[in-house]
Order: structure tokens, then sequence, then C-alpha cells
């Protein structure tokens, strides 16, 4: 059975605006949210848990004003019902993440009313989460979704929003995460660098919680792991031919023909006094490169472009 990275569910719970600073649902305010909230401001309206659950738990939809704002995401009421929407649950603002205006972006919803979903609500930490992308999908569709996705299974779905941290696709009603470290078993310095958004995909599902709505999915494990070829293809001081895919000031990363990824140290190049890696080398130069050592339990390999050692 797959396993799930240790900092996947971390990641999830980091994603701005979907826990503290709002560690209690706050009453509705009539200004922009702000992180700075001071403790009398909460705990003053206790939401009706058991309309929550129902409205969860059922997969309905219901609409609700938007009262206020951040960069992470909307406060939104109505109906005896208070709570926080992510900005990535929002339709249409997954292309919006990285714009320098998002502030702007998102207070521009403020008086709006959305149709949304629950899909997170946690009594004992007093939140409740909503999302509008959600709420695309027909009443029902979540349970049913749950009830016929199976771990190591292979499913499509749309890329609905691209972070540091991975990668959100929608897999028809429910949003399932790539975290980073299983996009690809290479290197991965941003996850734009793998998938775009918008476009449609082929993952396998590594772990569901139904009970938080959360589906953890992987790219990567669609193909064979190289790593585990590493013994048999590829031996210690055998030359071989690589892709430089990264330019640091301490050396270079560069990508082998077998699909991982190694290390050249400054020290393991042929410099001449006072020049610097930049000088020789740049993305996508092809290069050969001689195996140092190779760590393929923690995904690990030195190279050296000096041959004839």
């Amino acid at each position: 059975m797959p396993v799930v990275d240790d900092g996947w569910w971390e990641s999830v719970l980091a994603e701005e605006g979907r826990h503290s600073p709002h560690p209690v649902v706050r009453p509705p305010v009539r200004r922009e949210v702000r992180n700075e909230a001071k403790p009398e401001e909460t705990n003053k309206i206790t939401p009706n848990w058991i309309q929550v659950k129902d409205l969860y738990l059922r997969d309905q939809i219901v609409s609700l004003n938007v009262t206020g704002s951040n960069r992470g995401g909307l406060l939104v009421e109505g109906e005896g019902l208070y709570g926080f929407v992510p900005f990535s649950h929002l339709v249409g603002m997954g292309a919006q993440a990285e714009l320098q205006d998002r502030d702007q972006c998102m207070q521009s919803y403020i008086g709006r009313t959305l149709k949304l979903k629950v899909i997170e609500c946690v009594p004992e930490d007093g939140r409740i989460v909503f999302s509008e992308r959600a709420a695309q999908a027909e009443p029902g569709k979540r349970a049913e979704l749950f009830h016929s996705l199976h771990s190591g299974e292979r499913v499509r779905g749309t890329v609905t929003n691209i972070t540091d941290f991975g990668v959100f696709v929608d897999l028809g009603g429910v949003e399932g995460l790539i975290h980073i470290s299983e996009l690809s078993w290479g290197r991965v310095v941003h996850p734009n660098q793998i998938v775009k958004m918008g476009q449609n995909i082929e993952v396998q599902v590594l772990e569901l919680s139904p009970e938080r709505c959360r589906v953890a999915l992987s790219l990567k494990r669609l193909f064979p792991n190289p790593w585990q070829k590493i013994g048999t293809d590829l031996k210690v001081g055998q030359i071989v031919p690589a892709t430089i895919t990264s330019v640091l000031s301490y050396g270079a990363f560069a990508r082998l023909d077998l699909g991982v990824e190694g290390l050249i140290h400054a020290s393991e190049m042929p410099l001449a006094p006072g020049q610097s890696v930049k000088d020789i080398l740049s993305e996508g130069q092809a290069v050969q490169v001689r195996i140092l050592h190779v760590d393929a339990s923690h995904q690990r390999m030195g190279l050296s472009m000096k041959l004839d050692a």
C-alpha cells in the first residue's frame, strides 16, 4: 500500500487561511480580517455544530455572504453559519495565487453571496472551512466519490491550484493534494515545473481521509522508481551523459538519462582560477559526468566533471 509522505498533512494544514490565525470561528465583522485578532474577539458566537455537521455529512450546498477577507481567503456568514473559505477553494482564483494584488482580489468579494459546501468542520478547534469549488459538484457527490475511490487506484483530475508545497487536483467533486515530494522521483524546485493550471492529469490515490475531506495523491508513483535501478544500471566510477538542471554558487545539479539527479560540487569541476560555476555551466547544458557515490535510500548521488580521475 502506498505510504503518504510525512509532511503531507502538515502541508495541507499550512495552506494559507486553513487554520491559525483563526483558531476559533469568529463572529461576522464588517472590516478586513486581520492576522492580529485579539483573544477577546473570539468565541463570541458558538456555531450550530449540528447544522454544520449535517451540511457536511449530506454534502449540501449553502449560500453565504462574504463579510471579510485577508490574503488567505474569505470570512463568510449567513443562516446561522460562520466560517472561512481559503483562496484556493474559490472558483477562478487558482491563477491569481501568485499575484501581488491578491489582497485586492480578495477584498473584491466582500458583499457578494457565494454558493459553498462545508469541506472541514472540527468542533474541538472551532474550525469550519467552506469551498466554492466543491459546490460546483452536485450535492452528495463527495460521498459518492469517497465511496468509489481506493488507495492505489489511478484516476484523472484537473489541476486547480499550484502552491509552493504541492498541487491541488479536482477529482470531480473532491480536491486532492499532490505533495511536492510526490510529484517526481527527481528534485523539484517548484511544482509549476511539473504541471500547469487547468491541466488534466492522471494520478495515483495514496490515502483517503473522508472525515476531513482530504485525498493524498501521487504523480511520481505512476512510474517505476529509478533509484531502485541504480545498483544494476549505474556503478561508481562509470561515465554517463547528463543534463544540467540547476546552477548554484557551490555546484550544479544534473539529471541522468535514467531520470535521477545528482550534485556536481564546484570542487569536482574543471574551473580555472577566478572562474565560477555559472561561468562554465547553464541550465539545459549537456555534459559528461563520472559517478562518485550513490545513496539510493536517501535519493542522493555525487557526480564529477573530472573524468580522468
